[in-house]
């Protein structure tokens, strides 16, 4: 069997991932139902399911500031929530009220993490995917996720920027090593 390295790439038309070999060769022919092998590199898999849960959890403790989920990424070096606020949270015009906001997301954040609560999924009755964690946030999502919160080391929360009315929590996670 050949081998190729392949890169997921999003079609904008359609929204599909679709595979692209790494290195612009042609991919063969495949065939529905055809046997094919798959290597995933762990170490960036966990970091990216590290980020894309911590995602999960900010956009719950954003929830109980009253914010409504906008947008989000959840890509090394550029991870954020986006939030909009359908009433107008005076704290956010202020710095030290942006602190504020800041410090109570963290420290949500932080409480999940000590719980250890469980993050399961499954499909709803369209059969759809449906990530939870436990009793805190579920949400349509196909990503990648750490199997419980105390799997998450080091999420911080580094800034909490409002521009247009948007609320944009950027942040880092990493996945922790576990004895």
């Amino acid at each position: 069997m050949d081998a190729h390295a392949v890169t997921p790439v999003r079609d904008r038309g359609s929204g599909l991932v679709v595979a692209v070999a790494a290195d612009r060769a042609m991919l063969p022919a495949f065939w529905v139902g055809q046997p094919v092998g798959v290597r995933i590199d762990l170490v960036a898999r966990t970091a990216h399911a590290a980020l894309h849960t911590a995602g999960h959890l900010i956009e719950a403790a954003g929830r109980e500031q009253g914010w409504v989920p906008a947008a989000n990424s959840h890509f090394p070096g550029q991870a954020r929530i986006g939030f909009t606020a359908p009433v107008p949270d005076a704290r956010l015009d202020t710095p030290e009220g942006r602190e504020e906001v800041t410090e109570a997301l963290r420290a949500a954040v932080a409480r999940a993490v000590v719980w250890d609560l469980p993050v399961t999924w499954g499909n709803d009755s369209e059969g759809r995917r449906i990530v939870r964690l436990s009793g805190l946030h579920s949400a349509l999502c196909g990503g990648t996720h750490v199997r419980s919160l105390g799997d998450l080391a080091g999420v911080v929360l580094r800034d909490l920027k409002v521009r247009k009315g948007r609320i944009r929590v950027s942040c880092s996670a990493a996945h922790r090593e576990r004895s």
